[in-house]
């Protein structure tokens, strides 16, 4: 016995105590005393979330993000997948000013110095995966304040998500 021990040298310990733990995890793991990754996963279902465009400067005519067009989304600077617009609200950056004609103590008129910014709020539809801390959507949570980059055939927005919805429940999980 004496013998095997001095034989045992520090990298052989090592490699016996890692195959001991890893059983004791597999152990654990198969008697459902520790949850694995697809486990959490608790359904899937349609969610909307909408995307704040912030500040965009565009000078054409009609607001380039269309109703019922697809766009390319990346989210955490990570390329996803092409999802379709559900709607889309673009307005003009508004100045408030006093009002002295009206009941109203200010008024809303277009900011004069900022001509071509636009404030847009885009809704997008896809499948995700719910799970205890919400809807996962390509491996992200999706959560409001998460960058997102839409890319269009002639644009690049940057913007975040101000709002997620889960829809409907599509397919409950095992």
């Amino acid at each position: 016995m004496k013998n095997l021990i001095k034989n045992i040298s520090f990298v052989d310990l090592i490699i016996v105590i890692g195959i001991i733990v890893a059983l004791f995890v597999g152990i654990a793991t198969s008697r459902h005393f520790r949850q694995t990754a697809d486990k959490q996963i608790e359904a899937t279902s349609q969610i909307t979330f909408q995307v704040f465009l912030r500040g965009v400067t565009y000078t054409g005519q009609e607001f380039p993000i269309k109703k019922e067009e697809k766009s390319f989304i990346t989210i955490r600077n990570v390329p996803y997948t092409e999802l379709k617009v559900l709607s889309v609200q673009s307005e003009e950056r508004k100045k408030a000013i006093p009002s002295q004609k009206t009941k109203e103590q200010y008024v809303l008129i277009k900011d004069p110095a900022q001509p071509a910014v636009y404030d847009a709020i885009v809704t997008i539809s896809d499948i995700a995966k719910i799970t205890k801390d919400g809807a996962v959507v390509g491996g992200n949570k999706m959560k409001i304040g998460l960058p997102v980059t839409l890319e269009g055939a002639n644009y690049k927005f940057n913007g975040t998500i101000s709002d997620v919805r889960i829809q409907s429940v599509v397919q409950v999980e095992d």
